[in-house]
């Protein structure tokens, strides 16, 4: 590998390397006790703790010496996240050797607080750079995949509508040796894709179904399902201004779908991978579809449309039907679902709902051990009778009563009852700046996913 392989934050060579001190904070006293009273004193005049997210920068004879970055967990890569930003521009490396799981750490961390999004506006500085001796593959892969799912989400959608997203397939899959199929517009209805053809079919920009395959048909099969929602004006049940601002960020799901897909052919994990990934623009026009509207579906189930602004669930009910006739061993799926479930869990923890008690499980481990987070919500059964309709087998919406539970318990409706499956319901967005997580497009749960994936079948 080559500098020029790695991100801008990162380099291999070390010849300029000024010492990082990473500390916690009470690990300052100790260290403080080897240090010469020069040192001392600057720590004091500056009051340092070495509390997490600090900062401070050791002066020498000759300029600057060093460092100290405080950390909270130093498991956490966002411990390391406000580092390459908050450093003076030079190159780094560790002062003393880390322990292999908190160089990972370190290293992803690195790459996450030094991306900013850069197709329209150049940032106002460069990253510190850290030195790798030797960096990890696995690591940069799992940046990478963060980095994919951050562009995604942060390009306009005049520049990332469903024409662009299939070309990323298409690129991704001819990276990897995968086989792509796309089903666009009228060629939905031949194919038995209704729902996905009535939330695009008012867009001048073509809905389709993408799928992706890889892998040797003799290893266990994993499906994954993204929303593909390019942007969402609400249908003609319209948002207001201020819910439209960021429905850019709609096709989130597609996006932690694509970049998980794209790990996992990257990391070459043993199984026959299927991709889907109904794209879509939810637009305003003479044939947009309407409140009262009965919707077929591919399962043969018929939707009432209580709300054109419940659309995702729309075009995931005939991916997740798919999905399920193939018959996987796991089924997951990634959506930008409700903003309840934001109202219930804040916009860091995403929603996690399953059938499977085992493969949840699973994921809330592998999400403790990678400080990549899920919360589990309830299959709460009974409260399919707020989806109840009375001119069709069920609504799309109905009630503000448990939305994000009600919109799992749609999606549950479409994907076979033997079959393993999971849902994320993901924010897939920072609001603000904190280290290692700028503000727009971001991953969550994509790393715990792979983990997750990795532990099952690696």
């Amino acid at each position: 590998m080559t500098d020029t392989a790695l991100p801008a934050c990162f380099t291999l060579d070390p010849s300029s390397a000024l010492p990082l001190h990473l500390l916690e904070r009470a690990q300052l006293p100790a260290w403080r006790q080897a240090q010469s009273a020069a040192v001392n004193a600057w720590l004091d005049a500056q009051q340092y703790t070495a509390a997490a997210g600090s900062v401070l920068p050791l002066p020498g004879e000759q300029g600057l010496a060093g460092a100290i970055v405080g950390l909270g967990d130093p498991l956490d890569p966002c411990a390391y996240g406000h580092a390459p930003l908050a450093l003076p521009l030079a190159d780094w490396r560790p002062a003393a050797p880390l322990e292999p799981a908190a160089q990972a750490a370190l290293e992803l961390g690195w790459g996450l607080g030094g991306y900013r999004f850069d197709r329209y506006k150049k940032p106002l500085r460069a990253p510190a750079r850290l030195v790798l001796e030797r960096p990890d593959a696995q690591t940069q892969a799992l940046l990478a995949a963060s980095v994919r799912v951050r562009d995604l989400v942060n390009t306009p959608t005049e520049h990332m509508g469903p024409d662009e997203l299939e070309a990323i397939a298409r690129g991704i899959a001819q990276a990897h040796a995968a086989d792509v199929e796309v089903i666009a517009g009228d060629e939905l209805l031949a194919r038995n894709f209704p729902a996905v053809h009535a939330v695009g079919r008012a867009s001048h920009r073509a809905p389709r179904m993408i799928a992706l395959r890889w892998g040797d048909a003799a290893h266990p099969h994993v499906a994954l399902v993204g929303k593909g929602v390019c942007f969402d004006t609400g249908g003609l049940d319209i948002k207001a201004a201020d819910g439209m601002r960021n429905m850019k960020k709609d096709m989130g799901g597609a996006a932690h779908a694509i970049a998980l897909a794209e790990l996992i052919m990257a990391q070459r994990l043993p199984v026959r991978l299927t991709l889907m990934v109904p794209a879509v623009e939810n637009a305003i026009g003479p044939n947009a579809f309407r409140p009262g509207e009965v919707i077929a579906t591919r399962s043969g189930v018929s939707v009432e449309i209580d709300n054109t602004d419940a659309e995702g669930r729309i075009i995931l009910c005939d991916a997740l039907a798919w999905a399920g006739e193939q018959k996987p061993d796991v089924l997951l799926d990634f959506a930008t679902l409700t903003g309840a479930a934001r109202i219930a869990l804040g916009p860091d923890l995403p929603a996690l709902f399953s059938n499977d008690d085992a493969l949840a499980q699973d994921w809330i481990e592998a999400g403790l051990r990678s400080r990549d987070p899920v919360w589990r919500m309830p299959l709460w059964r009974p409260y399919l009778r707020y989806l109840t309709s009375h001119v069709a087998d069920l609504a799309n919406a109905g009630s503000r009563m448990a939305g994000a539970v009600t919109a799992a318990l749609y999606l549950e409706r479409f994907v076979p009852a033997d079959l393993k499956w999971a849902h994320l319901d993901v924010y897939a967005w920072n609001d603000n700046d904190r280290p290692g997580r700028p503000a727009g497009g971001e991953a969550m749960a994509l790393r715990s996913a792979f983990a997750m994936l990795k532990a099952r079948y690696g």
